[in-house]
């Protein structure tokens, strides 16, 4: 679940089991509601320790957007206040927890969503310019199908999995799947390769994945590109675990 900070809580992120209401208007040219493209327009809300704000930072980095999207990372004092302005922004007098990630428009100050998987579909397909530059192509429409499907394996049968018997044999079929190529969906790196190694070194099955030596080298492998953090901050700058305003 998104990690949420209660309206009477300090700057810290702590998890609060209400829920927040979601915000789920969307970035493009055709969308109603103004939010268009446009370079520094958005900051995004992240939180240290939170999974889904890690499946962000990742991305960002991968598409080298830190210059063109502000990242602001709780905890801390600023950052929980600016996030609790662009809510109130957004919704009259607002008191409700305040969920991250939170993708904001700058230039009116309000929340765009705070729904993670449209948040990544919107930077990865109108913030930025995929293969200029070497970037790789988070969502080819070729692969759309498979890392739909491979994302809501790892949510419900990873992350959100109520028994540890379903984590294993998730386990076992995704160590199966990977084969020769360096990647999940092989020769390209894709968001199914955010969305898996996240869930790998971030989630209750982390410590079940040494004994798949496929998954652990995988895990390692993908450790070693610059995006990827050595820790698991979900802030952090190339892994620098630090945010750049």
């Amino acid at each position: 679940m998104p990690e949420t900070i209660p309206r009477s809580s300090g700057p810290a992120a702590l998890l609060d089991p209400r829920p927040g209401h979601s915000f789920r208007s969307r970035i493009g040219v055709d969308v109603a509601g103004g939010f268009y493209p446009a370079p520094h327009r958005y900051q995004v809300f992240l939180s240290q320790g939170c999974p889904r704000s890690l499946r962000v930072s990742i991305t960002l980095d991968l598409l080298r957007l830190r210059d063109s999207l502000t990242t602001v990372c709780l905890p801390s004092p600023t950052a929980a206040q600016g996030l609790r302005e662009a809510y109130e922004a957004t919704w009259h007098r607002y008191d409700g927890p305040l969920t991250v990630p939170a993708l904001c428009d700058r230039w009116s100050g309000r929340v765009v969503s705070n729904h993670t998987p449209d948040i990544l579909r919107d930077i990865a397909d109108h913030l930025s310019t995929p293969g200029h530059g070497h970037l790789p192509r988070l969502r080819p429409p070729a692969l759309a199908a498979e890392i739909e499907a491979l994302g809501e394996l790892i949510e419900t049968r990873i992350t959100r999995a109520d028994r540890p018997a379903t984590s294993l044999a998730a386990l076992d079929l995704l160590d199966r799947r990977l084969g020769p190529g360096p990647y999940v969906l092989g020769e390209e790196l894709t968001a199914a390769d955010v969305d898996l190694w996240v869930a790998l070194v971030h989630s209750d099955a982390a410590p079940l994945v040494p004994r798949y030596d496929r998954l652990h080298a995988y895990v390692r492998r993908l450790a070693g590109h610059p995006a990827f953090p050595k820790g698991v901050s979900g802030c952090g700058y190339a892994g620098s675990g630090t945010a750049r305003r």
